[in-house]
């Protein structure tokens, strides 16, 4: 089965227009998305445009934010400072990676945790850590609503996930611990990754290595979610070699049409989300 995450987020993102229509009428606010975009760095800018145009498409107000490569960053902490303080912006994301003279830990800090739609703010990663109510990461958001789409219950399941970034891997680890599955993070110092995937009923592949997890990684009727965009004899592979392990696993998402999608639709969520917790 090939997971199609353009159906899967096309199904999150009526929910979610659904919803603003109900809030529409009722009062006259609606969400608003306010992206700060540095640089000119096309894949930001090419996700950025895409971020935009599905915003509308649900109904929620997006401003794009664009600053030279040369910005200084306490210009950028101005901004977010106006930026939290204006209360017509419910949610706030300044677009990864940042140029060298700024530092994506004071960006991170300084966005308002009840405005951080990617979930990045420490107090976000205490609370997801600890098992209280937080935004959620939007890739490992997008990727647990997938894996559920295939298996509701994953009660007892053996989690095995490639990668231990703060962006993917360990908020991942959070959301599949809280589903009660056993979980085990791989990583470049790991020993016998191929044996520890062999072990998995779900596997997350997000360590950056173009395919990566071949067919004998993997067991039968495994879920293999694939995180990983490389850019291999120029066509986007995935860190898991599709056409090698499709046909022996239970479910798999490609790449591209696979999590990138349902990372979109799960940020339009969390705008959504942060509108209502106001």
């Amino acid at each position: 089965m090939i997971i199609d995450g353009n159906l899967q987020s096309e199904k999150l993102r009526k929910k979610i227009k659904d919803e603003i229509t109900k809030i529409c009428k009722s009062t006259k606010d609606v969400p608003k998305l306010s992206v700060i975009l540095i640089g000119d760095y096309l894949p930001s800018q090419i996700y950025v445009k895409n971020k935009e145009k599905k915003a509308k498409e649900v109904g929620i107000k997006s401003e794009i934010i664009k600053y030279p490569e040369t910005i200084s960053e306490k210009e950028i902490l101005d901004k977010i400072s106006n930026l939290n303080q204006d209360k017509d912006v419910t949610g706030i994301l300044v677009q990864l990676p940042l140029p060298k003279q700024i530092s994506q830990k004071k960006i991170i800090r300084a966005i308002d945790p009840k405005k951080d739609v990617d979930g990045f703010n420490p107090l976000n990663v205490g609370n997801l850590a600890s098992g209280f109510e937080a935004i959620v990461p939007c890739t490992p958001l997008g990727c647990i609503k997938l894996i559920k789409s295939v298996e509701e219950n994953l009660k007892g399941l053996h989690a095995v996930i490639i990668g231990r970034s703060n962006l993917n891997g360990k908020p991942m680890a959070q959301l599949l611990l809280k589903e009660n599955c056993t979980v085990t993070i791989l990583h470049s110092k790991s020993k016998d990754l191929k044996g520890e995937c062999k072990r998995a009923d779900i596997l997350v592949a997000a360590a950056g290595v173009a395919n990566l997890v071949k067919s004998d990684w993997v067991k039968k009727d495994c879920i293999v979610i694939d995180v990983g965009i490389n850019k291999l004899n120029n066509q986007l592979v995935g860190d898991v070699h599709f056409s090698d392990v499709k046909n022996k696993v239970k479910a798999i998402t490609p790449v591209p049409g696979g999590v990138g999608p349902m990372t979109i639709a799960c940020l339009l969520s969390n705008t959504l989300e942060c509108f209502k917790a106001r």
